[in-house]
């Protein structure tokens, strides 16, 4: 799923209950130094459901039952890394929850994500996703992101830049 978010309220975004997960500090850095994504991990069927980054627990108070766990060292510069313990493929959700999973371009499945964002520590969150093969990361001067889907078997793409940072493979 692609979400994009946008700050409608300042002082909302500013508040205690938000002020750790720095959304203002990204926002305001719009088409900066900071990264505009956050990306959220689930657990993957039949792997341990542990969270693969030192994180911090975060409820919102809108949504009750969703819990995610934020990773505690992210700098700016990267994306902001989630994990959702109770994640779970939509083509495993309970019936009267599933929702249609054919999309009306033919896609099937987000087969590759890859960040192309200016130099990252090496012991940055990113990085170490990087590593382990979850994320492709490529150094450029500006943040944006590629999604591949059902593995490029078509050789088509849209670029949306400049409106949205976003490449789109399939």
């Amino acid at each position: 799923m692609l979400e994009l978010i946008w700050i409608e309220d300042e002082r909302e975004a500013r508040s205690e209950q938000t002020r750790r997960t720095r959304l203002w500090e990204r926002w305001s850095q719009a088409g900066g130094a900071a990264s505009p994504f956050g990306i959220i991990l689930r657990p993957s069927p039949g792997a341990p459901n542990v969270c693969p980054f030192p994180h911090w627990d975060y409820r919102s108070p809108l949504m009750p039952d969703l819990q995610l766990q934020v990773a505690a060292e992210g700098g700016l510069e990267e994306p902001m890394w989630f994990y959702m313990t109770g994640g779970r493929p939509p083509s495993e959700f309970p019936p009267e929850r599933r929702q249609p999973l054919a999309h009306p371009a033919g896609l099937y499945e987000l087969s590759g994500v890859c960040i192309v964002c200016p130099p990252l520590r090496e012991t940055s969150v990113t990085a170490m996703m990087a590593r382990s093969g979850v994320i492709g990361v490529d150094t450029g001067l500006e943040h944006f992101m590629e999604l591949t889907f059902d593995g490029h078997c078509r050789p088509k793409h849209a670029d949306l830049r400049p409106e949205l940072p976003l490449v789109l493979r399939w």
